[in-house]
């Protein structure tokens, strides 16, 4: 495999680390600078150039994209992409991942623990936000902040007012964030890469700091995480789109709260505490997969007129339940299933002899018309009754 190395700082201990697993491995490795890159583009031949002259073949391309070159390199990764390069992380996960906002708009959509979050831009609606997410004390956060910086934790509705008033009068962006009361001063730190937690640690601020990150002064503890939190880390990956990824989370009552997923996690902290070669595991990782670069299932499967994917359900008192699949017809209707969702486990290529439950949801491609019928009605979400809510044209 010949493996590029998408990073700004070849000496960093990340970096180094990374080629030396490649090299151990009989890997061809080269660190390449995100920024000497250019970008060409033209009918049917994506190509790209490296300090000027045309980039030699690739296999894989692991980025590490620092957070100031987010938007220049993801566009380099998106290049690679369209050569039918495998990019450990896609374009689009890395751009996810980097906006907190735009993160927890996609959590929330899912059910995976996260702190109740608001965003505001009129200062009016501040106070209203706060008492949304459970009043102060609050954290309140840059939307782009990394290791730490522009995170801060407000202990009064006043002051937190003053600080957003007083970010936002610089133009800044800022989340406001329910505090996790019982979690103060430490958090977990998943390494996930692929579908599992190859490492994981726990982060414990010092003194009054509140921030349990290295960068910091916050110590670190290797730990075995139990099943639920390390579910909650692979899923908060794979949601993200990515396929590598340090994940950190709260202790919260009621399981993991899902903070952050960095898509350039540092190896320096995680693999010092835990003495485990998660660099090697990354290799281990592409090696495997570098035969499956990124598809655009959508540009795919939707290319036939009439045909594309849809999540048809299986209610209570259907026709379908208590039958296989095979037995349910759906084959002869052109439809056939690529994974069946049962509560919270996906059973990838169903068996065509599987029987169906109510509650089943079937992930299909075939025909668009003879789906139409089996697809869920949407629901209406009901907004929880809340003393903060009012109607549109409803004065207090």
């Amino acid at each position: 495999m010949k493996l590029a190395i998408l990073s700004c700082s070849p000496n960093s201990y990340s970096t180094r680390r990374l080629k030396e697993a490649a090299i151990q491995r009989g890997q061809e490795v080269r660190v390449l600078n995100t920024l000497k890159f250019s970008i060409d583009l033209q009918e049917a031949n994506p190509d790209l150039y490296y300090m000027g002259k045309s980039l030699s073949h690739y296999d894989a391309v692991l980025p590490r994209i620092g957070a100031s070159l987010t938007y220049f390199g993801t566009a380099v990764v998106r290049q690679f992409e369209q050569m039918d390069v495998f990019c450990a992380n896609s374009s689009t996960g890395i751009t996810n991942s980097r906006d907190k906002l735009r993160s927890m708009q996609i959590f929330s959509r899912h059910n995976i623990g996260i702190p109740r979050t608001t965003f505001v831009k009129n200062r009016k609606d501040v106070l209203g936000a706060i008492a949304r997410v459970g009043g102060a004390p609050v954290i309140i956060k840059l939307l782009e902040g990394t290791q730490g910086v522009g995170v801060i934790l407000a202990d009064s509705e006043n002051i937190a007012e003053a600080i957003i008033e007083t970010l936002q009068s610089t133009k800044q962006n800022v989340l406001i964030q329910k505090f996790v009361a019982e979690s103060k001063g430490r958090d977990v730190r998943a390494f996930v890469v692929g579908d599992r937690v190859v490492a994981a640690m726990r982060r414990v601020a010092q003194g009054q700091e509140f921030r349990s990150n290295v960068h910091r002064g916050g110590m670190t503890e290797a730990i075995e995480l139990d099943q639920q939190y390390e579910d909650a880390a692979v899923r908060a990956t794979q949601i993200m789109g990515l396929s590598v990824a340090g994940v950190d989370m709260l202790e919260g009552k009621h399981g993991p709260q899902i903070m952050e997923v960095n898509s350039s996690p540092g190896l320096e902290g995680i693999e010092t505490c835990t003495d485990l070669d998660i660099a090697g595991a990354i290799m281990d990782f592409m090696t495997a997969q570098v035969d499956f670069p990124e598809i655009d299932i959508r540009q795919r499967l939707t290319t036939s007129k009439g045909y594309g994917v849809a999540e048809i359900s299986v209610p209570e008192g259907s026709d379908y339940v208590g039958k296989t699949i095979v037995e349910s017809g759906l084959r002869e209707k052109d439809i056939n299933a690529l994974s069946l969702r049962r509560e919270n486990k996906v059973i990838p290529n169903p068996r065509s002899d599987r029987v169906l439950m109510a509650g089943d949801r079937l992930l299909c491609f075939g025909k668009l018309d003879s789906m139409r019928s089996l697809v869920p009605k949407r629901e209406r979400r009901r907004r929880a009754p809340s003393v903060h809510h009012l109607q549109e044209g409803e004065s207090a």
